[in-house]
Formats: structure tokens, C-alpha cells, sequence
């Protein structure tokens, strides 16, 4: 199984943000730091803001900010909240048109497995995971020197 990118993208944005403390950080800083597209990001934005995970504050001098302690914020909740689906195999999804569905035990198993995904998910939180400021800007600072 693989997340896909918006989910990654929320991660990342989530870190980003827990990093930078109560400083408000903006879209394009996180694009330039990620090396993220910016039409891209600003979807993601969008998503945890509706979500509840950033609050967005507007005006000249505006950005983003955790909505909530970072502990608060389970991966597994912004997982779920982010992946479109988690159809691992036709028969999950809609419009499935697999003839051995009827009888085929592979999707107890593949449910099975995707559930302790989750669960392991579950227990953590963005504070389990987060780096701190000053790693974060000991890991993007290379970055940010070779692409000037």
C-alpha cells in the first residue's frame, strides 16, 4: 500500500507547522522548502484547514498555525481524513466486476491487514513524530543552499 501524495503533502505540512511554533508560516514557504508545487499545497492546506488541523490566518501579515496541540493530532486521523479511498484491490471498490468476489477470502485478510495499518497509525500522534526546529532547519538548510 502506498499514501498518496496529498496524504504525504499533509504530513509534511503538519510537521512544518508544529515546527515553526507560534510563528505563522505561509504556502510558499513550505513549497520552497519541500520543493512542493504551490497550486498543490494550497489544496492540501485547504483539506487540514477544513479538517480542523490549521488554522489560516488572513491579510498581508497571515499564514498558518497548528489549530490544536500536536498531540492532539493522531496520524491515523489525518490519514483517514486525507486518502481518498482505501480500495486495495477491485472488489473494495465501487464498480467492482471481479468474478471471484463471492467466494474469494483475499479481502478478509487485505481488510485485516489494513486495519492494523491504521492501528498503528493510531498511536501516534503529530508530537510523536515531529521534528524540532532546529532539526528541521539543519535538514532543509542544504537544501535551500543548492538551490540557489
Amino acid at each position: 500500500m502506498q499514501l498518496t501524495k496529498f496524504s504525504d503533502y499533509a504530513l509534511r505540512v503538519l510537521m512544518y507547522a508544529h515546527a515553526a511554533g507560534d510563528r505563522l508560516v505561509t504556502i510558499e514557504e513550505m513549497a520552497g522548502a519541500y520543493r512542493i508545487s504551490r497550486a498543490h499545497l494550497m489544496k492540501v492546506v485547504n483539506a487540514l484547514t477544513r479538517a480542523g488541523y490549521l488554522t489560516a490566518v488572513r491579510g498581508r501579515t497571515g499564514g498558518l498555525k497548528l489549530a490544536k496541540p500536536a498531540h492532539e493530532i493522531g496520524l491515523g486521523d489525518v490519514v483517514r481524513a486525507t486518502e481518498p479511498d482505501f480500495a486495495l484491490v477491485e472488489c473494495f471498490a465501487t464498480g467492482n466486476q471481479c468474478v471471484i468476489t463471492d467466494c474469494c477470502r483475499l479481502p478478509r485478510a487485505l481488510n485485516e491487514a489494513l486495519a492494523a495499518f491504521l492501528q498503528a497509525l493510531d498511536r501516534h500522534s503529530l508530537a510523536s513524530i515531529a521534528l524540532k526546529p532546529r532539526d528541521f532547519r539543519s535538514v532543509l538548510a542544504p537544501a535551500r543552499r543548492t538551490a540557489a
